[in-house]
């Protein structure tokens, strides 16, 4: 599948699912209405995800250069970063419902997909003379 069918197929199922699941209720009771759809939104992060971008930052460099012209009104990093991180209930009770869809829950066997986080970093330990060489330690 191209990645403009992609991101097509993804952006009609999030949108759908979110129809279904509102309903009539509205997400903002006030102000303004952000620039992009809470579909396109996650539909970013998504297909982000998918191709490997490991942040917000990559994931709206790369579409703010690369598809624009399917998400015409990108609005700044920090308001797509914000509206993303508003998201979180939605998102949990979307991947929830997916899951429930795909018939996840029945199934016996899990996998779990994690990032990996910089936790530590690796350094030699210079001071160190035992047996001629240097050891390896974790500095925090």
């Amino acid at each position: 599948m191209h990645i403009a069918d992609f991101i097509i197929t993804v952006f009609c199922i999030i949108d759908d699912e979110l129809k279904k699941m509102l309903g009539e209720k509205k997400l903002r009771q006030r102000g303004r209405c952000p620039l992009l759809t809470d579909s396109e939104v996650i539909t970013m992060e998504i297909v982000g995800e998918f191709l490997e971008k490991d942040c917000d930052k990559s994931i709206w460099v790369y579409f703010k250069s690369h598809w624009a012209h399917f998400f015409p009104r990108i609005p700044d990093r920090s308001n797509f970063v914000r509206q993303a991180a508003n998201l979180h209930v939605i998102k949990r009770m979307l991947q929830e419902r997916l899951a429930s869809a795909l018939g996840g829950h029945a199934d016996s066997l899990h996998l779990v997909d994690g990032l990996p986080m910089p936790v530590c970093k690796f350094a030699r330990a210079y001071f160190s003379k035992i047996w001629g060489c240097s050891l390896w330690v974790l500095r925090y």
